[in-house]
């Protein structure tokens, strides 16, 4: 477990963060929620046949040049063409290429590159007409992924990640994360990591290697190695455009990227993927498989550990904090932008200290609503206005302080004259946006109501036709947890009216998920009774 310290910008304490990640897997997709003391902070969906992933690498062909645009259209299999701006090519763009062509046409027997002669840079300024030409075959990877009309964005900095390495090809620099702090283990690892790394690969030390002997970090090491070999196995003779790597899928990513000891639990739903998440930690963290558990609960397991209430209270435009003060959230073509707001409740004898006490908390809501949203490109933040200079220093650095968590790029300019902040946020994936409005569900929009009030009598008329025609079954019904509340109140409730009438226990269960009207009935092996 991390010991608590101080953060030197702000100067809060840091104390430990629980974090615990439900995994909420069904036949279609795979929900991610990452949890923070209890608090939601980041969201992921993925779809089972997403085939575009953020670090996936492909063999691809130049589809064709834009000199406009200083960019290419590349084909890797993707319906709309994948985009790669010029500065996206990466100063060895001339040393990929060669290594490409030769990986293609059995110019070069093997993956290592102790003999790979290093070619010139290209310069910064160049033009993309000068360095590729059309039906081109290219190493690319995948910057970001599709997002709305737009394609996938690609990169020639090729990188292999690892848990505590991420391995660069034709390069010769070693770098140290900036988080690892303490000068001495930046050294040790600096030199470590020279003693062991390919000649002609470049190697950046993540912050998870601090502390980490040599050993950890060389089989790593020798991991990434293999899968450059079977990189460059499948370029021989291949055709573009050819998924030579695929990035881990979504869950073992996010473990990879922020497993740390103080990581409490990590809970799945489906027990094909909780074997997979176990064998991916015994070979990354053996320690950490405890924390693994399997829910098993007829219950979903969003429910269980309350996710779907924070989802349909953390989306939408308004997101209200426990003070009673409350942001607007409005996005635009441009930006987005956030508006705080006191509420109703603020009242206080010094207003100075009221306004400053709101707009820390804003602050730090903010933070964990970009994070959740996955909001990127410019956000601007308008705060109740304060007049002291040395209350909207303090708000800046608890804005950086609150963002430190975020693992998207970000920069946060000071408050400006108006009393604005604008942040920039690297937007990678497209942002997650769920419609927390809802149709009424008695009426559908309509604005026509059937007699809601007697759902009671329709589920009697029902349970009673399934009870004549299967006698034998056990019957559980699902319901709004507003009915079932009613349902079981009351003595005797409408429970015991039916195990008189019926001779017959009705297992009666809430689901958030249904409208006010919506029942479902299911037999003992859980599957649905169906009336028609």
């Amino acid at each position: 477990m991390v010991s608590p310290g101080r953060d030197e910008q702000s100067g809060k304490k840091n104390i430990p963060v629980e974090k615990e990640l439900i995994i909420n897997s069904t036949p279609t997709e795979v929900e991610i929620a990452l949890l923070e003391d209890s608090k939601l902070v980041e969201l992921h969906n993925q779809k089972t046949n997403n085939n575009f992933t953020v670090g996936d690498i492909f063999l691809g062909r130049i589809k064709r040049l834009m000199p406009g645009l200083n960019a290419a259209f590349v084909d890797i299999g993707h319906k709309k063409d994948a985009f790669l701006h010029y500065t996206d090519l990466g100063p060895k763009l001339r040393s990929l290429l060669k290594f490409t062509n030769s990986s293609m046409s059995g110019g070069i027997n093997t993956h290592t590159l102790d003999n790979f002669k290093i070619e010139p840079d290209i310069i910064k300024t160049g033009k993309i007409d000068q360095v590729l030409s059309k039906k081109q075959p290219i190493l690319v990877q995948v910057l970001k992924e599709p997002i709305s009309t737009k394609g996938p964005r690609l990169s020639c900095e090729i990188t292999l990640p690892g848990r505590y390495l991420v391995l660069t090809p034709y390069s010769n620099i070693v770098a140290v994360s900036k988080k690892i702090a303490n000068a001495e283990e930046r050294k040790r690892l600096q030199l470590l990591v020279e003693s062991i790394r390919p000649k002609n690969f470049g190697v950046i030390v993540r912050t998870a290697a601090e502390g980490k002997k040599v050993a950890d970090l060389h089989e790593e090491l020798s991991l990434i190695m293999h899968k450059w070999e079977d990189m460059f196995r499948q370029m021989h003779k291949a055709k573009p455009p050819l998924k030579l790597l695929s990035e881990l899928d979504k869950t073992s990513s996010i473990l990879r990227d922020i497993l740390s000891d103080s990581f409490n639990r990590i809970v799945v739903n489906d027990k094909q993927l909780y074997q997979n998440i176990r064998s991916y930690l015994e070979s990354i963290a053996p320690e950490q498989v405890k924390i693994v558990s399997l829910h098993r609960s007829t219950r979903s397991v969003f429910d269980a550990f309350g996710v779907t209430k924070q989802i349909k209270s953390s989306f939408g435009k308004t997101a209200t904090m426990p003070s009673g003060a409350y942001l607007v959230i409005e996005h635009t073509e441009a930006m987005h932008v956030v508006d705080v707001n006191s509420g109703h409740k603020m009242s206080s004898q010094n207003q100075e200290e009221a306004v400053m006490r709101v707009n820390l908390e804003a602050a730090e809501e903010i933070a964990r609503q970009l994070r959740l949203r996955d909001i990127g490109g410019i956000i601007i933040i308008d705060f109740i206005d304060m007049k002291k200079s040395d209350q909207r220093k303090e708000l800046l650095q608890s804005m950086r302080h609150f963002m430190k968590k975020d693992r998207a790029q970000h920069t946060i300019l000071p408050l400006s004259k108006f009393g604005l902040m604008q942040i920039t946020r690297q937007r990678v994936r497209p942002e997650v946006n769920i419609n927390t409005a809802e149709v009424c569900p008695t009426c559908n929009g309509t604005g026509k109501i059937n007699a809601s009030i007697l759902i009671a009598d329709e589920i009697e008329r029902d349970l009673n036709f399934i009870i004549q025609s299967r006698p034998k079954s056990k019957i559980k019904l699902l319901v709004h947890p507003f009915i079932e509340a009613y349902l079981k109140k009351g003595w005797p409730s409408f429970q015991m009216k039916w195990y008189m009438n019926f001779y017959k226990w009705i297992r009666i269960q809430p689901n958030n998920d249904y409208h006010l009207t919506k029942y479902k009935f299911f037999d003992e092996n859980d599957d649905e009774i169906r009336l028609n």
